[in-house]
């Protein structure tokens, strides 16, 4: 079994990038890139830290993502699990990667860059969301922008209504962590999580 080492074997193994593709990656938040991120409700967020890499969903009404400006973005942090995965390694090493998605279309916007958590009510005002303020925010100073083409989603066929699966399809997410630890009622846990989701999302 060959193990690529390095780029240049890696390279070997695929075309060159087209003269377009190397082009389209910019460094401003165009209005093309605005008007996409107005209109997503979710994202995935890369993060690395000292314990390795992770990615984080991320999701509000559409445009829940504040663009400051044709550089910055502005991402509030609202309720979760509280285990501080993403904020802390921003905390150790700032540079992370996001992807935004808009149900029913295939492309895809990725935003690379450089991120920082700010607390300050006055930043984060605008972010309230059901009259409660982010607990905080990630300013994110823009590197790279570009548009992803499709192909992933149309491979994926994530969009079709069809290929939905249905909620009987798989467990609760309760009765999984239930099963996972051991020692918790799964319906009691199940139970709790619908509660969280019905009043703790914001």
């Amino acid at each position: 079994m060959a193990i690529i080492e390095s780029e240049t074997e890696l390279r070997q193994c695929y075309d060159e990038p087209s003269a377009i593709v190397q082009q389209k990656i910019q460094s401003r938040l165009d209005k093309h890139a605005r008007a996409f991120i107005a209109l997503s409700p979710f994202l995935a967020l890369a993060s690395h830290g000292p314990k390795g890499s992770d990615c984080s969903p991320r999701g509000d009404a559409p445009g829940f993502v504040a663009v400051l400006d044709d550089s910055t973005l502005l991402l509030p942090d609202r309720r979760g699990n509280n285990l501080l995965d993403t904020l802390s390694n921003v905390v150790a090493e700032p540079d992370v990667g996001l992807l935004f998605l808009v149900p029913g279309l295939n492309e895809t916007l990725r935003v690379n860059g450089t991120a920082e958590i700010v607390t300050d009510p006055a930043i984060l005002a605008p972010l309230a969301a059901q009259g409660k303020l982010p607990s905080s925010a990630l300013r994110i100073s823009v590197r790279e922008v570009y548009f992803q083409c499709g192909k992933a989603m149309i491979r994926s066929d994530l969009w079709n209504p069809e290929k939905r699966v249905p909620r009987s399809g798989f467990p609760g997410l309760g009765r999984v962590i239930a099963e996972q630890i051991g020692g918790i009622d799964p319906d009691a846990a199940q139970a709790n999580l619908e509660d969280s989701y019905r009043t703790r999302l914001y």
